[in-house]
């Protein structure tokens, strides 16, 4: 719950979830009988002065919203797994649930500051407005940039959290829903349809069908490529990780499935999965991993695979040239280090450079050019702080690893990213477009050749934005959450 910045809809998932609990005494409860005590002795029912009100209304802004939504919008249609009575939602705050993302907030709030969010947020969720996007007359809604005007088309609904996109060949759109479904819409349809043979995934917290790549022979092979939430069983845990499968699209259904990568070691948590595809021009598939929630352990080792970009081929076999394949002890697939998690993978069109974008903390996302073995720093330098306001690194800067060549401040939770290409968005061309989950808008970056000179906002309010794609057709394509609304932006002469 409370992070400020940040991940995607549910980094905080610590307190919604899919699965359900019906009350505070229910057995579907995860509290320890600890914190559950602690809860009794200290929630109660309030009525909030004016200040306790504007002090809750500024806690919750500072470090809940960038998760839960600035108008507590990711509360909406959720079931609680650790329950939602006051008691609960105190030892949610104060002491957390690590595992899925969930800080502990007892060194940065008082009980009473606590009791007082607490209330807040129950009176708030009485009042939380979900906005369907998709029954609205876009295409009359006329939206005015710097440099051109333009509509929304509506081209798909339907969906809960279309993660990724990808055009095939003939204008056929394939779209990964985070809940594990796997759709393709015709072109020129809006009715889509289901692709069977998708993997078995984890759909907790931000884990699920994530992304999905097209060979770079696709016309000649029919492979794609899927990146998702793997699980396994251990004792009485489940265990997750970021795998890739590799499968053969054939009409609405996949053959020939293989996983060509898992990333090692496979952890408790539910969140930080990266999971961002691209095939370089090398021919080579790049993927982003998360650094799982555990960035002290794996960011900064070659040992270990979260927190990097890898780099394989198209089989999942090691490129010789990657950095460190000759290295006792490393993973032979990395090909950066240093990275939080990365949400966000594209091409530059004149360079072929992998460019990248990640969440930080509470401020300090970033974008990045991914360059054979460099550190980006993470968890040594950063421009955020922990979520519960701590300080996490004194350091900005260090020598032997990379400056970003944007960040935000606070952080905007970055998405999908994109360059655009062609000739229909006159002023726009060559700039480079990255979603924001937390403000809900599309960032328009104005590029100076590999320089990032400012920023515009561009559809403002539009919902929490996780994709945005170039089409075959010229025309900027972006994936909108809950409800799951695929929008085509079109220039209005």
């Amino acid at each position: 719950m409370l992070k400020t910045n940040h991940l995607f809809p549910l980094l905080g998932l610590a307190l919604i979830t899919l699965d359900s609990c019906t009350s505070s005494g229910s057995s579907g409860s995860t509290s320890s009988p600890d914190k559950q005590t602690v809860a009794q002795n200290s929630v109660q029912e309030v009525a909030l002065t004016e200040a306790q009100l504007e002090k809750a209304r500024t806690n919750y802004a500072s470090y809940c919203s960038g998760c839960h939504g600035e108008q507590m919008e990711a509360f909406t249609d959720r079931k609680w797994k650790h329950c939602s009575s006051a008691e609960n939602l105190f030892a949610a705050i104060k002491h957390g649930y690590p595992e899925e993302g969930m800080p502990a907030f007892e060194q940065t709030f008082s009980d009473q500051e606590i009791t007082a969010l607490v209330a807040y947020i129950q009176e708030g969720i009485q009042n939380v407005k979900q906005y369907d996007f998709s029954e609205e007359a876009t295409a009359t809604t006329v939206y005015t940039s710097e440099d051109l005007r333009y509509r929304l088309d509506t081209v798909a609904t339907g969906m809960e959290i279309p993660w990724g996109m990808a055009f095939l060949p003939n204008g056929d759109m394939l779209i990964t829903d985070r809940n594990g479904a796997f759709y393709l819409l015709p072109k020129g349809s809006r009715q889509l349809q289901q692709i069977s043979g998708a993997p078995e995934v984890l759909a907790q917290g931000q884990g699920g069908l994530l992304d999905v790549e097209l060979h770079p022979n696709f016309t000649q092979n029919d492979l794609i490529y899927l990146s998702y939430s793997a699980f396994k069983k251990e004792g009485e845990q489940t265990l997750s990780t970021t795998a890739v499968m590799r499968a053969k699209l054939e009409g609405n259904r996949l053959t020939d499935q293989k996983v060509i990568f898992e990333a090692q070691p496979w952890a408790r948590t539910r969140h930080h999965y990266g999971s961002r595809l691209e095939f370089g021009r090398d021919g080579m598939l790049y993927v982003s991993v998360g650094d799982r929630g555990q960035h002290h352990e794996n960011a900064q080792t070659i040992e270990r695979a979260p927190g990097k970009v890898h780099r394989i081929k198209d089989d999942g076999a090691i490129p010789a040239d990657n950095p460190f394949s000759n290295e006792k002890g490393a993973i032979a697939s990395i090909w950066t280090i240093g990275n939080r998690n990365i949400q966000g993978m594209t091409i530059h069109p004149s360079t072929g450079a992998i460019w990248t974008n990640e969440h930080g903390p509470r401020g300090g996302d970033e974008v990045n050019i991914a360059e054979r073995g460099k550190n980006y720093g993470w968890p040594v330098i950063s421009y955020g702080i922990n979520y519960n306001g701590t300080v996490l690194t004194e350091l900005t800067k260090k020598e032997g690893m990379e400056q970003p060549l944007w960040y935000w401040v606070p952080s905007i939770a970055p998405s999908g990213m994109a360059f655009v290409t062609g000739n229909r968005y006159k002023g726009w061309e060559g700039d480079l477009l990255v979603g924001s989950l937390r403000f809900q808008f599309l960032s328009k970056l104005k590029m100076d050749g590999d320089k990032i000179v400012s920023e515009e906002k561009l559809l403002k309010n539009i919902g929490r934005v996780r994709d945005v794609k170039m089409g075959p057709d010229g025309y900027i394509y972006v994936a909108v959450e809950s409800p799951g609304t695929i929008y085509r932006v079109v220039p209005v002469e």
